[in-house]
């Protein structure tokens, strides 16, 4: 009894610390909102409207990440400014790694699904995004 135990709880461990695969990538294409920024210390910060999203497109292990203005037609507003990332892959950990022409930082990808990612950067700071859905309102 005390072996099935031990395997359920084993499992179950298991299970709650997957970490992404590269197979799901792909996934990371589209529009996302902010949702949560969990901090160092436990504490929380949750965004319930943005005024802005960002798009995400990935080819291969190359890509970029565009802030976006939703309208309610259903179009976006942007710059033509966009902030290139490239994935780099090291002991089981998936990072996007950024280089502009002032800075470079990256972030380890800790949660990916179709609807949801998080990253968690050096200070500690853990962002969670959702996938966005559009208001389309037409008269």
């Amino acid at each position: 009894m005390m072996k099935k135990l031990l395997i359920i709880c084993f499992i179950f461990l298991a299970s709650c610390s997957s970490k992404v695969d590269k197979k799901q990538l792909h996934q990371l294409n589209g529009y996302w909102e902010i949702k949560e920024v969990t901090f160092k210390d436990g504490a929380k910060k949750e965004y319930s409207i943005n005024s802005t999203v960002d798009y995400i497109q990935l080819d291969s292990l190359k890509g970029f990440r565009k802030k976006m203005s939703p309208k309610f037609n259903g179009t976006f507003e942007t710059s033509n400014d966009a902030e290139p990332f490239y994935i780099r892959i090291s002991n089981d950990s998936i990072f996007m790694s950024y280089t502009n022409n002032s800075n470079a930082w990256e972030e380890v990808l800790t949660k990916l699904t179709e609807e949801s990612f998080s990253v968690k950067n050096k200070e500690g700071l853990t962002y969670q995004y959702i996938r966005f859905e559009p208001i389309n309102i037409t008269p």
